[in-house]
């Protein structure tokens, strides 16, 4: 599942083909939206938010969630059917096994920029006290709580979690504020760090504990577990990650 970094990069990607003010001239694919409403469409601009990328346009916006397996081609076709192809004058913009939707609303009134853990707008306090207020919460959920960490995906709930020396199944309610503090402000430099080592196509060779077997700072075994409500995988280890209990 592309991670918040990735969509950034994706945006990014988009936008050097200075498409905003262009009409789209025609779509395709299996997608279930009203496709019939997109050609002559103008585009206002792209933007993105956590996993989801934004198409915004004067009436409504298409959002893009490209989910666990959600790919995309720009100006290029893969032999898998397509989702969603939007066709400009000289570009297009092909989508694979995502999910396509079309929102009504003003993206102001439906996103919390805040969250976003890449945004300008990002609000390190404002997540603090989320986090504060999901005391029962374990903290491999909190880190891919989509309300609280917009972006965050397994590869930083990870990194992070080892960063910090936190076991996956603390809860936060037992968490120091100190530790809280720090969760914040390293999934922000984290996001930030996996950005660069992307675009540079080096960032797996940064991974600490993902997908890894041994600790690199304990030199023993990581665990590996399926965690939490989310049931996705976590690497850790027992020796350094102190695990944060409900106080008996």
């Amino acid at each position: 599942m592309p991670e918040g970094p990735s969509i950034v990069i994706l945006r990014e990607a988009v936008e050097s083909l200075h498409l905003e003010g262009q009409q789209i001239c025609a779509v395709e694919g299996n997608s279930k939206i009203d496709q019939h409403v997109l050609p002559g469409q103008t585009v206002l601009s792209f933007r993105s938010w956590g996993k989801h990328f934004l198409i915004c346009f004067e009436t409504n916006t298409l959002r893009i969630h490209f989910l666990l397996f959600g790919s995309y081609r720009i100006n290029k076709r893969k032999p898998s059917p397509v989702r969603l192809s939007l066709q400009f004058m000289t570009d297009e913009l092909n989508f694979y096994a995502c999910s396509v939707k079309l929102i009504d609303k003003p993206v102001d009134e439906v996103y919390d920029w805040s969250s976003d853990i890449m945004a300008n707008e990002w609000d390190a306090e404002n997540t603090l006290e989320k986090l504060k207020r999901l005391p029962h919460m374990l903290a491999c959920d909190a880190l891919l709580d989509q309300n609280v960490f917009a972006g965050s995906g397994n590869i930083i709930k990870n990194e992070v979690l080892f960063r910090i020396r936190v076991h996956p199944l603390s809860i936060l309610g037992s968490l120091p504020n100190t530790k809280l503090k720090e969760m914040v402000r390293e999934v922000r430099s984290y996001a930030f760090e996996f950005l660069q080592w992307k675009k540079e196509f080096t960032l797996r060779k940064h991974w600490l504990a993902h997908t890894k077997k041994t600790c690199p700072r304990c030199h023993i075994p990581f665990s590996k577990a399926y965690t939490g409500k989310t049931n996705r995988r976590s690497f850790f280890c027992d020796n350094c990650q102190v695990l944060y209990k409900v106080p008996e």
